[in-house]
């Protein structure tokens, strides 16, 4: 429970940080550039202490990483600068959680409870309502289409990496191997950081490769966000997985785009709407009875 805590915190923060590193440098070397530093630090961690990439579950730990941080990363940095860090987090998260139940129940046989299920729909509900009114970006009908498509593949990416990382501690644990969650965020990272390096080289050979905008600026939001993101909060996203059902965790995790907006209007000077404090509650009794009924 701890683990969903901390991801819930700390996702909250990092598509501020993604979002403002994506405008400084642009959306997919910002991506590559996060991942590049989080499987470094991870990997210092990983090899001194933890497994590195041995253990009996790498390849699903690496394929969980191609999935989740690899696809649902680069296609999150794509709807970002199309939709805003709040209405991509809030779309993500919330299709995210219907993907990573769904998926868990129809490959693993792991369904919710009647309690989990309303616990997860009243956090959903909460996000939704919190969010939703005041989140509409400003955009022409073309960047509204293509940001939602790129909002939802991140989803199904995010959703599907979660319940492999599922499958990762399973297969760990039927070898009677133990893998600490810091290693197996460092494994999943070195998948993600493939797909990164690919769809930055393939949109450089397009001569769409993302153009350096503000790139001195730019470090220490990619510090900020490889923090927050891949390497502290992935490591909580493992540490929840491996304990508890993706159903459960990822409704959790899906109520950080209301934190998210306390963090944004502090650094850019706006005040929540009245519909934010209504969602607020509902998420929060929401995740409160998933804390109960895990």
């Amino acid at each position: 429970m701890t683990g969903a805590l901390g991801t819930l915190l700390l996702f909250a923060l990092t598509p501020v940080f993604a979002n403002r590193a994506a405008q400084r440098l642009g959306s997919l070397p910002a991506n590559f550039w996060r991942l590049l530093v989080a499987a470094v630090g991870l990997g210092a961690w990983a090899h001194s202490f933890g497994r590195g990439w041995g253990g009996g579950a790498f390849g699903w730990f690496f394929a969980g990483g191609v999935v989740g941080f690899g696809i649902g990363g680069v296609a999150m940095f794509q709807s970002l600068p199309r939709l805003g860090s709040a209405l991509s987090t809030l779309i993500v998260q919330c299709a995210a959680a219907v993907v990573a139940a769904g998926t868990e129940w129809l490959w693993l046989g792991t369904s919710l409870s009647g309690p989990q299920l309303l616990c997860a729909t009243a956090t959903l509900a909460g996000v939704v309502i919190g969010l939703l009114p005041q989140s509409l970006p400003r955009v022409s009908p073309l960047a509204w289409r293509a940001g939602l498509a790129w909002a939802l593949l991140s989803a199904v990416g995010q959703g599907v990496g979660a319940v492999m990382s599922r499958r990762a501690f399973l297969a760990a644990a039927g070898q009677q191997e133990r893998i600490d969650p810091g290693s197996a965020a460092y494994q999943r990272a070195l998948g993600g950081l493939l797909i990164a390096a690919l769809a930055w080289w393939l949109a450089a050979k397009r001569g769409d490769g993302g153009i350096a905008r503000r790139p001195g600026r730019a470090w220490p939001w990619v510090g900020a966000n490889a923090l927050t993101g891949p390497v502290l909060g992935v490591t909580c996203y493992q540490w929840a997985l491996r304990t508890m059902s993706a159903g459960v965790v990822q409704p959790m995790v899906a109520a950080a785009p209301l934190l998210t907006i306390p963090f944004a209007a502090w650094l850019e000077g706006t005040r929540p709407r009245a519909t934010y404090y209504v969602g607020a509650v509902l998420a929060v009794a929401g995740v409160g009875g998933l804390m109960v009924w895990r």
